[in-house]
């Protein structure tokens, strides 16, 4: 099939492209192995990425980002995803805890912040999901009561994307809790502080080298500046604001995922042969795949729309939950019938379907699972 250009794809963006390429197959795809043996990516992965300016490319420059857009951030999601990596958490680094820092943070805190986060010198995670609660956002437990000049923030959190290795953790607490969505607030908490602990890296089905981490919050006292902006309660509407930017980058993954399952299966079933030919071959091994290859063409084009709205600031909240809905369950279909066409090799772990296929599992529950997505569209209704 001839590549298609996608309709947001400029000339500044094909350079990007050519260094996050150049990137992700000198710095990520030899180590795969080693960052799904050690449960998650070499630390100083984050400052090499930092210093050829592939951190926070959609961060103005005034704050040590690259001034680029939403579309900057696609690129890399695409060329990450094309060496089969789901180790390295740049994208929500960069697409998502930078950018509530970015929406919402004073100007010290984005100063403070930022740069170093640009740089790789700092890590970001955000801190939602804990063991009690899943898509309940008004119902979380943790608290973090002001006394005087600092926060007092206590509870735990589960699931935290690079948890083993981030140096500020966006947390959200409850700072009132009699309240439920007005209660919440985002907190800046830095993994130095006193009564910060991580628990195990948990083990997981796919994204075996993400280092995926349970966090534990005893009674940590941060200054009040940490609260992310200028007042309490604000967290809920912080969260439903970035939401859908975080959901587009899930789809814009999931639609890289699927064209590497096309690719890679379309080179095995040439290569491959079965009863004397090639299993391309046999009738039902095209027909699979014209409908993999149609599956792949359609979700693309749906995202690039997407993309395109998000750029001129017009894509809303159903628009980016029937996105993320459509393509994170498309491509667990695509993923499954290109295994099939594996055989038994689709089920070893050194083909880049076995691990495609595991790692995109957790699509339809992360960052919202299908079912809240069905719920929000058809809220919209």
């Amino acid at each position: 099939m001839t590549a298609r250009r996608s309709p947001w794809m400029d000339d500044d963006l094909n350079d990007l492209r050519d260094l996050a390429r150049t990137f992700c197959e000198k710095e990520i795809r030899p180590h795969i192995e080693t960052f799904i043996a050690d449960k998650h990516v070499d630390r100083d992965l984050w400052n090499r990425a930092g210093a050829v300016g592939l951190l926070c490319l959609s961060i103005p420059e005034e704050y040590g980002g690259g001034g680029g857009t939403f579309a900057h951030e696609a690129i890399l999601i695409e060329e990450q995803a094309r060496v089969g990596d789901s180790s390295w958490g740049a994208s929500l680094h960069n697409g998502i805890v930078a950018h509530y820092l970015l929406a919402y943070g004073t100007e010290d805190q984005k100063q403070q912040w930022l740069p170093k986060m640009a740089s790789g010198e700092v890590v970001g995670a955000i801190a939602m999901t804990e063991p009690g609660t899943g898509s309940d956002l008004q119902n979380i437990k943790t608290k973090a009561i002001r006394q005087g000049e600092e926060y007092v923030v206590s509870g735990s959190k589960t699931f935290i994307t690079n948890g083993s290795q981030a140096d500020l953790v966006l947390t959200v607490a409850k700072t009132d809790p009699d309240d439920k969505a007005a209660g919440i607030s985002l907190m800046l908490v830095p993994t130095a502080a006193e009564g910060f602990s991580r628990g195990r890296v948990l083990e997981k089905i796919g994204m075996k080298g993400q280092d995926t981490s349970e966090l534990f919050f005893d009674n940590v006292r941060v200054p009040a500046t940490s609260l992310l902006g200028h007042t309490e309660g604000q967290g809920f509407i912080q969260l439903m604001e970035q939401l859908p930017q975080e959901r587009l980058l899930v789809a814009v993954s999931n639609v890289a995922a699927m064209e590497l399952c096309l690719t890679e299966t379309l080179r095995y079933v040439r290569d491959r042969s079965a009863f004397g030919r090639p299993i391309w071959g046999f009738q039902n091994t095209k027909f699979k795949m014209a409908e993999v290859a149609t599956e792949a063409r359609v979700a693309r084009a749906f995202v690039d729309e997407c993309i395109e709205l998000h750029l001129d600031g017009e894509l809303d909240i159903p628009t980016a939950a029937m996105a993320k809905l459509w393509c994170s369950e498309r491509a667990q279909r695509v993923a499954d019938a290109c295994l099939q066409l594996h055989g038994g090799y689709g089920y070893m772990n050194e083909y880049p379907i076995a691990r495609a296929w595991a790692d995109l599992r957790v699509s339809q529950i992360y960052a919202g699972s299908s079912e809240i997505m069905k719920e929000i569209i058809s809220r919209s209704l």
